[in-house]
């Protein structure tokens, strides 16, 4: 053999350092007592504890005292091989196999569970603490460094929404609608803590908070392990969250024994008795939402019977209770079970054995506040609503405004169109209504971008309103012609080859990155547009259009329209 043949050694070759921290999900769970009283094996799920292959071994290692599960789970062959060997011609006989990996910490002050693997689905799902997450994200990120926002919309179409900046974005820039959704999931780079991960790292940590875990790197030894455990009960400690994140946190959960629950618990009873309620839906609690995209089947499991479904609707779950007496389908309901599957036989199982009622939700409102029941817990949303309200869109009317409205004198052909003539008849100004883009998306009706465009390229939408429903037509189509201008090529090519066509050189930014919008609002008899003269349903439709603009860029302006007599003089 040559010496080309040979593969050179070096010798003492120092050995790769393990790293000193990992990437982990982290639970905290709540005890029932004194947290040194709290028999740890009362965490598990006892079908893990007693299973073949699982082990549950006391830990008291270097200061970590706590209880160590693990186990791999072989379910047999997998159900993709019988279709995958009639496509082939040949026989194909592969195994899935899934590991489990738990580690219940205890510190002076609470039960933590570590998970890797599938070891999340090993903890008992009543005994997770849902507000731990968010508690700990919202006290410790950087708000200008937030890379992904999961939230539920809290109303009964159950719909939850996801949007993520990889480099990270400010949290005002993810649109959230301060008292209408549920952060769920909040990510980002966090400061001030002191975490192995970031001791000698010029990089800062990354977090994800839910509601139900944190996911970030924790020390790899005891020491290490320990002291993360001690700066994130600092964290969680601090009497306030960031001033950024506030408004994540005034959607509290409401004690599941206080009166005002038992209250709501009846009336989401008498709505499961009501066939076609509206007011209901159906939502993937979150506990099942990370593997939900591989969803093939589902198991229901009612007092009495268990019967799998392809598809999953709220009928599913409410038609077995609907007939029950008063006062006992949503207990029943409670006592139901869902679980996922990744094949259609119910063999490869991807979720835990879930409550029945944590896939619905439900909103109910009254004269003061407005609820909602999600993943089994009511949500009050905002005691403090009216007042957020008002102070909001205080501040709103009171942004400084780039464009001059005239007053609206009264005739009897004094109507929109002529107003807009008189706001274009301004030096700078050019008139866009009634003057539309067409494509081919529209049909051929075409798109009214705006009905004035300002000296500085402010788009302009202009309202005579007497009720809402008026007041909502004008938020939409300002909200409409951004969204086509940012999103469509065609139309916004049209639109800038129409505005060089009507006002050449008009200073206007033909990107529309960070365009100014303004609505001109002129309220019945001229009264000047207030938070107490603002219709309160428009309030609120102002308020969400205004978080969605936020969120593209977009600075919003709300200028109050003057009337003016015959005579010319103000009224």
């Amino acid at each position: 053999m040559t010496a080309s043949n040979v593969s050179p050694v070096i010798a003492d070759e120092p050995k790769k350092a393990p790293p000193d921290t990992r990437k982990t999900s982290l639970y905290r769970l709540r005890t029932h007592g004194p947290v040194a009283d709290e028999p740890l094996r009362s965490f598990v799920l006892p079908r893990y504890l007693d299973r073949d292959g699982f082990a549950a071994v006391p830990v008291n290692h270097e200061g970590v005292r706590g209880l160590l599960v693990s186990g791999t789970v072989a379910p047999g062959r997998a159900d993709w091989c019988h279709p995958l060997s009639a496509l082939a011609g040949r026989l194909v006989s592969e195994e899935n196999r899934t590991a489990f990996g738990l580690l219940l910490v205890r510190t002076d002050s609470a039960v933590y569970g570590l998970t890797y693997g599938m070891g999340h689905l090993m903890i008992d799902p009543a005994r997770i603490d849902p507000g731990f997450g968010i508690a700990f994200a919202v006290r410790c990120l950087n708000e200008d460094r937030i890379t992904k926002v999961r939230r539920q919309l809290m109303d009964a179409r159950g719909r939850t929404d996801e949007n993520s900046a990889t480099r990270g974005e400010h949290i005002r820039e993810y649109g959230i609608e301060q008292y209408g959704e549920i952060v769920s999931q909040i990510s980002g780079q966090i400061s001030g803590v002191g975490l192995t991960f970031t001791r000698d790292r010029k990089r800062a940590a990354h977090v994800t908070g839910n509601d139900r875990s944190i996911k970030l790197h924790i020390g790899s030894s005891p020491a290490a392990l320990l002291h993360d455990l001690h700066q994130i009960e600092e964290v969680c400690a601090r009497p306030s969250p960031l001033p950024e994140f506030e408004f994540i946190a005034q959607v509290r959960p409401l004690g599941p024994k206080s009166e005002q629950a038992q209250r709501l618990d009846a009336h989401l009873d008498a709505m499961l008795g009501v066939a076609g309620e509206t007011r209901i839906g159906l939502a993937v609690p979150s506990e099942c939402r990370t593997r939900f995209e591989f969803a093939e089947s589902f198991r229901l499991t009612m007092p009495g019977r268990t019967r799998q479904h392809f598809d999953l609707d709220v009928d599913d779950l409410v038609s077995p209770v609907r007939h029950l007496p008063s006062g006992s389908r949503l207990k029943t309901l409670r006592r139901g079970r869902v679980e996922v599957f990744a094949d259609t036989d119910g063999a490869d199982r991807i979720s835990g054995r879930s409550r029945a009622d944590h896939w619905l939700t439900a909103e109910v409102s009254d004269s003061i506040a407005h609820y909602f029941y999600w993943q089994g817990c009511w949500y009050e949303i905002g005691a403090d609503y009216h007042t957020a309200i008002e102070r909001r869109i205080t501040e709103l009317l009171a942004r400084p405004v780039s464009v001059t409205l005239p007053p609206w004198s009264r005739g009897e052909s004094h109507d929109e169109g002529w107003y807009n003539r008189q706001i274009a008849a301004q030096r700078g100004y050019v008139l866009l209504d009634k003057d539309t883009v067409h494509t081919k998306r529209f049909r051929g009706g075409g798109l009214e971008i705006a009905d004035a465009l300002g000296p500085r390229g402010e788009l302009v939408y202009i309202k005579k309103a007497d009720r809402t429903a008026a007041l909502n037509h004008l938020f939409a189509q300002g909200r409409a012609a951004i969204e086509t201008l940012r999103y469509d090529t065609e139309v916004r090519t049209k639109f800038v080859a129409k505005l060089d066509t009507l006002a050449p050189g008009h200073p206007v930014d033909r990107s529309f990155r960070s365009p100014t919008l303004v609505y001109g609002i002129l309220l019945k008899d001229g009264v000047a547009l207030t938070s107490e003269s603002l219709f309160s349903f428009a309030k609120v439709a102002l308020l969400q259009t205004a978080t969605a603009l936020q969120g593209m860029g977009v600075n919003l302006q709300v200028v109050s329209i003057s009337r003016t007599n015959a005579t010319g003089s103000e009224e």
